[in-house]
């Protein structure tokens, strides 16, 4: 929304993992940020005029867009991680996504998590990655979460040369997202918005009774089932926590 103010043009945008559909947006879990940010504003009107026909792609300020860039930032993303690994540090990746399928992303994670990046994908359907202890050690761990409702967004973590980025949007790691389709990652810039989805990802990894892990040999194992044979007790739900958490924040 472009709204004319008393210091002038001011843009209001909305940026979301989801989309204003009435019917999934009662089972879908999404990301959202609403900003008047003026380079997120300005982004957003480049982006519209590309899909419009009015421009070429620009030189976006704050959005990794498909498929003019975010193949390339991702990759030069986890190749630092990997990189910093290999001169000892303490890299970290954090992916949730529907999707990953796109071989290029997959051999990237792969030499990452072998080079000694510690890795937690969540991936909701299709994964073409497999941990393998005898190369990743325990550092590659891939858990697909189903539950109550639908896990729609997609959100990206990176920590590495002392850097830490929080990246949500509409791109799964496929061919199609990176390199035929538009497709946009938004970057997570203010105190509140990041703490919020450190919550979200910090729920999600501690999900025992949805949780689903990926073995080496392909098969997904109940992460419930895992727990009790380890350890028996409880097991708690992200589901459950995130209605916790919004009812604590309702109050």
């Amino acid at each position: 929304i472009a709204r004319r103010e008393a210091a002038g043009i001011r843009r209001y945008v909305h940026l979301s993992t989801g989309n204003y559909n009435p019917k999934t947006a009662r089972l879908y879990t999404d990301i959202a940020l609403f900003t008047a940010d003026p380079e997120f504003g300005a982004d957003l009107s480049a982006l519209f005029n590309y899909l419009t026909g009015l421009s070429k792609h620009a030189e976006y300020q704050r959005l990794l867009v498909a498929p003019a860039r975010l193949r390339d930032a991702l990759r030069e993303r986890i190749v630092a991680a990997t990189a910093e690994a290999e001169r000892g540090g303490s890299p970290y990746i954090a992916a949730k996504v529907n999707a990953l399928v796109d071989v290029e992303m997959i051999a990237l994670l792969d030499e990452a998590a072998e080079r000694g990046v510690r890795i937690d994908l969540i991936v909701r359907g299709m994964c073409g990655l497999l941990p393998d202890p005898a190369r990743h050690g325990d550092r590659l761990q891939i858990r697909s979460i189903v539950g109550e409702f639908l896990e729609h967004s997609r959100l990206y973590h990176f920590e590495y040369d002392g850097w830490s980025e929080w990246f949500a949007g509409s791109a799964d790691l496929m061919d199609r997202n990176l390199d035929r389709r538009v497709e946009a990652l938004f970057p997570l810039l203010g105190a509140e918005s990041i703490r919020r989805c450190e919550e979200v990802l910090s729920v999600l990894l501690s999900d025992v009774r949805n949780s689903w892990l990926l073995q080496p040999d392909g098969a997904w194992v109940r992460r419930e089932e895992l727990a009790r044979s380890e350890k028996g007790g409880a097991t708690r739900s992200a589901f459950s926590e995130f209605k916790r958490l919004a009812s604590d924040s309702a109050v």
